[in-house]
């Protein structure tokens, strides 16, 4: 699936957004920067894996650090790091740079165990690349917490202030 495609499904699902076109992002110094005014909180998301190949990725608020040796010792993940690229494009279909949860459509069979940071669900809107990261949808959380659900994709709720699971 690409950006068209995961257009055409929200629409499909009665899905409103707000799609904003700007240079290509990578990090979240250069997001901030070129990014211009857009509603909603801004997140950073993390593909990881570890050595028996179990996927996760995580999706948290931009400001949020992220220690992986706590987030490992805490979740009991196994030895994470960084998926390679090569993983982003078979399984999540995007490239370096734009990892985001709807790359999660992509992945179908269900390897990847999704995290969603639980201070998103404070804020009505989230903003998330489409599959490429020269563009960012804006939408009610409510919204992407249905689509993720319609697309069969558990959500995993985590408070990175102590790294526990607040649902599952």
């Amino acid at each position: 699936m690409n950006k068209l495609d995961l257009l055409t499904m929200l629409s499909k699902l009665n899905i409103r957004y707000n799609i904003y076109e700007h240079p290509p992002l990578h990090t979240v110094k250069e997001s901030k920067k070129l990014r211009g005014r857009i509603e909603g909180i801004h997140t950073k998301n993390l593909f990881l894996k570890n050595k028996k190949n179990k996927f996760f990725l995580f999706s948290c608020q931009e400001s949020t650090i992220v220690d992986l040796k706590q987030l490992n010792k805490e979740l009991n993940l196994g030895n994470i790091s960084f998926a390679k690229d090569l993983y982003l494009k078979n399984i999540l279909g995007v490239k370096p740079g734009s990892v985001t949860p709807f790359g999660l459509i992509n992945d179908q069979n269900n390897e990847i165990k999704f995290f969603l940071d639980k201070k998103i669900l404070y804020h009505k809107k989230v903003n998330f690349h489409p599959l490429v990261n020269t563009s960012t949808i804006s939408l009610d959380i409510k919204d992407f917490l249905l689509f993720m659900k319609k697309n069969n994709k558990l959500v995993n709720i985590i408070n990175f202030d102590n790294y526990t699971i607040e649902n599952e």
